[in-house]
């Protein structure tokens, strides 16, 4: 294996990014086109958000026929890349086409995820299902199927289970503390709507969405009325 290729993956996983990066380039400088060294250069150009530049080397691993593993991990960071650049048509392809490949819990969570920010809703709730049908402990599929359920008033009793379930799994995790926070306030529970938001925002002090819905559980509290 070339030595910069070599030292590039070990400070990879090291999550040494930056010298992973440079690494990298200089073995495109010695090495013809490789499928492997585009896969690393995807990764690590994501971990350092410059995503159109990652997205240029996975989708030349996606077309090169590499291996199937690789393929697949491409496919899921092109689809995560696509989803926080908001471009969720492109990231249900990704996500649709490794579904089709894979019993992946990963992927069908991400789908879902995808799907319902396009507004597909019922699309999104049967990912979330099939999700946690390959694995019930998936904290992810939890939290968003129980938001949609809340959200959608589908179930409120189920969303909230579901979103206590994936706060029980990961206590820490402010994510999943705002959507039982919002589950509580779509069922009427103001009192542990505002526990829970409080609980994320002390997690995670500077995210707007989660200081929103603390602010709209305040409000209502003010008014005595919920959603």
């Amino acid at each position: 294996m070339n030595k910069h290729l070599e030292a590039g993956i070990r400070l990879y996983h090291a999550h040494r990014f930056e010298q992973a990066l440079a690494e990298f380039r200089e073995a495109e400088k010695e090495l013809p086109p490789s499928p492997e060294l585009d896969y690393y250069l995807g990764l690590a150009l994501t971990q350092l958000a410059r995503y159109e530049e990652a997205l240029l080397s996975l989708e030349k691993v996606v077309t090169s026929g590499f291996s199937f593993f690789h393929t697949m991990q491409s496919r899921m960071v092109l689809g995560y890349v696509y989803a926080i650049t908001a471009r969720y048509r492109l990231a249900q392809f990704e996500f649709a086409k490794v579904c089709d490949m894979l019993q992946s819990s990963q992927a069908f969570a991400a789908l879902g995820y995808v799907l319902y920010a396009q507004g597909k809703a019922a699309e999104a709730v049967e990912a979330l299902t099939k999700a946690l049908e390959i694995d019930p402990r998936n904290a992810n599929a939890m939290n968003s199927l129980g938001f949609i359920s809340c959200e959608e008033r589908l179930d409120l009793p189920r969303g909230i289970k579901l979103c206590r379930q994936a706060v029980e799994l990961h206590p820490r995790n402010p994510a999943y503390l705002d959507s039982l926070g919002w589950a509580y306030y779509r069922a009427g529970n103001l009192t542990e709507a505002k526990a829970s938001l409080r609980r994320a925002l002390d997690l995670a002090p500077g995210n707007r969405e989660i200081a929103v819905h603390l602010r709209e559980i305040l409000d209502a509290l003010k008014r005595g009325s919920p959603a």
